[in-house]
């Protein structure tokens, strides 16, 4: 027997591409923090994608997928980059010069309540019990560590400023999500329209970054240019065959939990380099949220989408 229903989630060929995944997710978060140090977010954020989208097309072309499209998959591809490679970066950079990086990852992993709303109003999909009584649950926790972070921040920002920004990206991302998910995104390999979506972000990201901030000097430090590395390939490439090949193996739902990795390990590096500090309050939220968003993950009949810290990949939690 083979197929998802017969791979174990503790077999080497699973858990280690499973741990992996959200290991490299959940570390982004952080990295993004040397991304803004000094230098314009706008621009941090072209140079990721600068580096990245050339990584996609080659990921696509050894994947054996075509990568020419219609005209229609041609303003798809549009609007999902502009949604997800410009809006969707440019709010999480701006966003953590304000929060902490883990707190903006568990926010994000909250996704999945307007990925659901909106797949409910573009779509008709349904949206069931479990998955509205989790996501309250995660709801009620991410805001006890909210909270938290306007009492105790050390970060000197704007700690509203920094919610709403994270807001927005989670609505763009959203957004993206939704609309490749039509008829046309269908007819599409994830990896090109994910190349091509890349490609109109950057140029996007290109003409925000000169329009709004203006000419910028070329970043000298090794610490800069070894994080966009990092990023762009690491960060936005390597774990989509990884996640891919998960899906064949334990189905989606199960790979889904991946996000429960990622979130452990970005609050993690938020402890260790970032000063974050614990408190009962702290606690209590994180439980609540990783508690909310399991229940909302099995909730076995609501049709999903998620993002990757890369891009969008779609499923359906079975």
């Amino acid at each position: 027997m083979s197929g998802p229903a017969a791979s174990s989630l503790l077999h080497p060929r699973v858990l280690v591409p499973f741990l992996l995944t959200g290991a490299i997710w959940g570390s982004t978060w952080f990295v993004i923090i040397g991304q803004i140090d000094g230098v314009p977010a706008a621009w941090s954020v072209f140079y990721r994608f600068l580096l990245a989208t050339p990584g996609m097309f080659l990921l696509a072309w050894a994947m054996g997928k075509s990568l020419r499209l219609e005209a229609r998959g041609h303003v798809l591809a549009m609007l999902v980059g502009v949604a997800q490679f410009c809006g969707n970066y440019l709010f999480v950079y701006h966003a953590e010069l304000h929060l902490t990086s883990g707190i903006v990852a568990v926010m994000f992993a909250l996704m999945m309540v307007p990925n659901a709303i909106l797949a409910r109003l573009v779509l008709g999909e349904r949206i069931e019990g479990g998955f509205i009584a989790g996501s309250a649950v995660a709801i009620a926790g991410v805001l006890l560590l909210l909270v938290h972070e306007a009492r105790a921040s050390t970060m000197g920002g704007n700690v509203g400023l920094g919610i709403w920004l994270t807001v927005g990206g989670i609505l763009s991302a959203s957004l993206a999500n939704v609309v490749q998910a039509n008829e046309t995104g269908r007819r599409i390999a994830m990896v090109s329209l994910l190349a091509w979506s890349m490609l109109y972000g950057l140029v996007a990201d290109l003409i925000y970054a000169l329009v709004i901030v203006g000419p910028s000097p070329l970043p000298q430090g090794w610490a800069f240019w070894g994080g966009t590395i990092y990023l762009a390939l690491i960060g936005s490439i390597v774990p989509f065959p990884l996640y891919y090949n998960l899906v064949r193996e334990i189905g989606a739902g199960r790979t889904a939990y991946s996000t429960i990795v990622t979130v452990a390990v970005a609050m993690l590096l938020s402890t260790l380099f970032e000063g974050y500090e614990w408190t009962s309050l702290a606690a209590v939220g994180m439980v609540l949220s990783i508690a909310g968003m399991v229940l909302a993950l099995r909730s076995r009949r609501i049709k999903s989408i998620r993002v990757g810290q890369a891009g969008a990949l779609r499923h359906d939690v079975d």
